[in-house]
């Protein structure tokens, strides 16, 4: 008989204690701010000891760091975007229609998640020079992933062929941005739905030639 693999019983707790911790950080930091909320209030909002956090993440800087990451992912598995499930199915689709059209999806779901905690960001980083050093500056890393989004969608049937993918990967850069979406949804109150809709019909003629099938 195969040997029954065990749970490791210290791992998992101590993978909730850290999902409870960035919960309660990501809400704290939404309600209250970045820089008025400090390690203690995250730890009493947790249920666990401020030491407890200093051991897990070292500083507040880099709370705010797990919080980001793990909100634009949508859990704690240390996958990039490129590798993610639903941008591979993606660039898995037979069309480029239907690559803008999973494609819109897949960013809609990202753009959801990560709008709540936008405008705090941008606070935090006013407030606190080193958070622009938290993340690598040489290239936007959502330009690295509309650009292999443009890469595979050109090399589809129904693609135009007259864009290079540079062109494409600066339309899908734009109309899929965050300061876009929160334009729309946030300032204008649209309907998250009605935005994705809107916005494939805005990228398919941009990207593709009719039918868009």
């Amino acid at each position: 008989m195969s040997p029954v693999k065990k749970v490791d019983g210290r791992a998992e707790k101590s993978r909730l204690t850290r999902a409870r911790i960035l919960d309660a950080a990501a809400e704290l930091f939404v309600r209250d701010g970045y820089g008025a909320t400090s390690l203690q209030d995250i730890a009493g909002a947790a249920g666990v000891a401020v030491q407890t956090i200093y051991y897990g993440f070292g500083n507040k800087q880099t709370v705010l760091k797990q919080v980001v990451d793990r909100t634009i992912a949508g859990d704690d598995e240390p996958v990039a975007t490129l590798d993610r499930p639903w941008f591979q199915e993606v660039l898995a689709t037979g069309t480029a229609a239907e690559h803008v059209r999973r494609h819109v999806q897949g960013t809609q779901a990202v753009l959801e998640r990560v709008a709540p905690i936008t405008k705090m960001l941008e606070a935090a980083g006013a407030s606190d020079a080193g958070i622009a050093n938290l993340w690598p500056h040489e290239q936007d890393p959502r330009l690295t992933v509309q650009r292999a989004a443009a890469e595979s969608l050109l090399g589809k049937p129904g693609a135009r062929s007259d864009l290079t993918t540079e062109r494409a990967a600066d339309i899908l850069f734009g109309l899929l941005s965050t300061e876009f979406y929160l334009l729309m949804v946030g300032d204008r109150g649209w309907d998250p739905k009605d935005w994705a809709a809107w916005v494939t019909d805005l990228l398919l003629p941009q990207l593709c030639t009719p039918p868009f099938s």
